[in-house]
């Protein structure tokens, strides 16, 4: 006895002489024209339904654009073409959600907060003193200058700067209090 299966159904046997031209519509699915015309009249509703699920037009615009061109490629499978806005519809209604769940995915990747960062009026005026400050180290002694930077821009201890530079503690010492004290006096005078 042969197994039929419940998901395919029996193919029927045309008959000789019958016309193929039943068979021929049923297998040819929606036309271009027909699918066309069913997007041209039904976009603003197509535009609208995308709306109440999305929250940007552009958004809107894509989804239902992409769900013609889904429903274009697929119309063969739309059997019945008073169904072809439904199919539309249903399109629209799948590709909203899939944009909805890439965003929801994408805020989860970018809820981390941003880093602190100055504005760009800040910037500009830590460049100026900066500047400033440039300007005033090269007024400075020499020795003053070498002190400073070493002490404070390479991170140094003073017995290190002693070290490098040649000079006893002492001096290290009396220069850099000299350096800040003209280096206070310049900013100051710059200000």
């Amino acid at each position: 006895m042969p197994v039929i299966s419940p998901w395919s159904a029996p193919r029927p046997t045309r008959v000789p002489g019958q016309a193929a031209e039943s068979d021929d519509a049923m297998t040819a699915g929606t036309t271009v024209d027909q699918l066309t015309e069913t997007y041209r009249v039904h976009y603003k509703s197509l535009l609208g339904l995308a709306a109440l699920l999305l929250d940007d037009t552009a958004s809107c615009e894509d989804v239902v654009q992409e769900a013609f061109i889904r429903v274009h490629s697929a119309r063969k499978r739309v059997r019945e073409p008073e169904k072809t806005l439904a199919y539309l519809r249903q399109t629209v209604v799948n590709l909203s959600r899939s944009a909805l769940r890439r965003r929801i995915v994408g805020l989860k990747l970018l809820s981390k907060p941003m880093p602190d960062m100055a504005s760009a009026e800040e910037g500009a005026y830590e460049q100026l003193e900066r500047d400033e400050l440039i300007r005033a180290m090269r007024g400075l002694q020499r020795r003053q200058r070498e002190v400073l930077v070493l002490r404070y821009f390479a991170d140094m201890t003073e017995a290190q700067v002693a070290e490098v530079l040649g000079l006893s503690l002492g001096s290290v010492k009396a220069y850099g209090s000299r350096g800040i004290a003209a280096l206070r006096v310049a900013m100051e005078a710059a200000s």
